[in-house]
């Protein structure tokens, strides 16, 4: 079985997504495929794990580094020129279907639910919160002022919400697409958590 977590900008669906496989004693995957991409293109750590995952620029530059790392998936001329956020959406396709064919894996963002959408085996997770939540919570963890809290917060998630129209022709704020909405402002993670994990026991 797969979860799916997808998850508005500090709503905490990383620690909820963390929580679920700790509990369930099932592979996490987050950030470690990109982190393991710049570590072999020497990019900096910190670097990618502050950025949104679907920033153009960031796009670019991971791009770059999967050429480095997995030159079979990126023309080696077209990466050091010009590159495209297209360029990348099959290469972060293959990734996330080759982390579910293993099985009993938690797998945060990357249009996740999009790319797995026909699969019966999958349990699709949004985890949402109050604006000012999750604005306190980017202010706490990222060291900014309300309003650029605010800001990051309201371009983080119009981005998802791009990189899903755009791709999959989906509208990533219909509930619909989910099997399950969570609200950390209300639930709690670890309200949420259980919940999710009621959700897999009745599976």
């Amino acid at each position: 079985m797969i979860i799916t977590i997808s998850r508005q900008f500090a709503a905490g669906g990383s620690e909820v997504a963390k929580r679920v496989a700790e509990a369930l004693d099932w592979t996490l995957v987050d950030n470690q495929v990109v982190d393991e991409v710049a570590r072999r293109a020497g990019l900096p750590r910190e670097e990618v794990a502050e950025r949104e995952e679907r920033a153009p620029s960031f796009i670019e530059r991971l791009t770059r580094a999967l050429a480095i790392s997995a030159p079979e998936f990126v023309n080696p001329e077209s990466a050091l020129s010009n590159l495209t956020e297209e360029q990348v959406v099959p290469i972060t396709e293959k990734v996330v279907a080759e982390a579910a064919a293993r099985g009993n894996c938690i797998l945060v963002g990357r249009a996740a639910p999009a790319v797995l959408g026909l699969r019966n085996d999958t349990l699709h997770v949004k985890v949402v919160a109050p604006i000012g939540d999750r604005v306190k919570r980017a202010m706490e963890r990222l060291g900014l002022e309300a309003k650029e809290g605010e800001r990051r917060v309201l371009e983080a998630d119009a981005n998802r919400g791009r990189y899903h129209r755009q791709y999959y022709h989906r509208d990533w704020n219909d509930a619909v697409n989910y099997d399950l909405v969570v609200n950390t402002g209300r639930l709690g993670i670890e309200g949420a958590v259980g919940v999710i994990l009621e959700a897999v026991r009745r599976r």
